[in-house]
């Protein structure tokens, strides 16, 4: 007799019943989730942080500029998702808040490390609170802490980790192995959202259109969140030097 499959037996019916063999079937299915997302590639680099992302205009009649994929969360930090953009929005929304509390209350700028970890407490108490699911998605949070730029990855079970680059949504492993091949610590702002917007290309193939991507950065010098214009990113992906600000 063939042994049944944890779906059949219910493990995955609630976020807190583990299976037989340890896993959180719904957590699980949450990562799978962020894998059919739209794609998000961060990249720290020798003078700030990147962020280049595809927005997924499904329908022709939507206005481009209307969908969002990069927010701020204050002036030397900011974040994008991939999964379940909404859940994004919740987490992101908590994240300004907190900032702003802090600036507020402290007189001084929080460090990104502690947007990350109160992202991620929220996530992981929905691992293990009956009646609650996991947040479907995850999150993408660079910022400048100091002079030093930095990049952290959220996933849905609330752990994180620090990055030099990192890619998250459809196409993660192709666009993870160009990373690994063509990433350097001395590489600029305007050159690593180049090496991005040429994986992207690669990767979506005659689908890559400029109007779907979304690209920003945070200057170690000037500490302020910039997002670059369509015709910024156009010069870049066609190998030009775009007019400095």
């Amino acid at each position: 007799m063939q042994p049944m499959q944890h779906q059949m037996m219910g493990y995955d019916r609630a976020i807190t019943m583990f299976s037989p063999d340890g896993r959180l079937l719904q957590v699980e299915y949450a990562k799978k989730t962020v894998r059919q997302g739209s794609t998000a590639v961060g990249m720290v680099c020798s003078d700030g942080v990147i962020f280049v992302a595809d927005k997924r205009i499904v329908d022709s009649l939507i206005v481009s500029e209307s969908v969002e994929k990069i927010f701020q969360i204050d002036n030397h930090i900011m974040a994008t998702a991939s999964g379940i953009l909404s859940d994004a929005r919740v987490l992101i929304d908590r994240a300004q808040v907190k900032a702003q509390q802090h600036r507020v209350t402290y007189d001084s700028e929080i460090d990104t490390l502690t947007i990350v970890k109160d992202i991620c407490n929220l996530k992981q108490i929905c691992t293990q609170s009956g009646g609650l699911r996991p947040f479907g998605v995850s999150i993408l949070v660079g910022g400048i802490d100091g002079t030093k730029p930095r990049l952290y990855q959220t996933d849905p079970t609330g752990i994180f980790f620090e990055y030099r680059a990192s890619v998250i949504g459809e196409g993660e492993e192709e666009v993870e192995d160009i990373l690994r091949k063509e990433y350097s610590a001395e590489l600029q702002i305007d050159d690593g959202v180049s090496v991005c917007l040429k994986a992207l290309k690669k990767v979506f193939g005659e689908k890559f259109n400029l109007d779907r991507v979304d690209a920003a950065y945070i200057s170690s010098a000037e500490k302020i969140f910039t997002k670059y214009s369509r015709e910024e990113i156009e010069a870049i992906f066609n190998g030009k030097k775009r007019k400095k600000r």
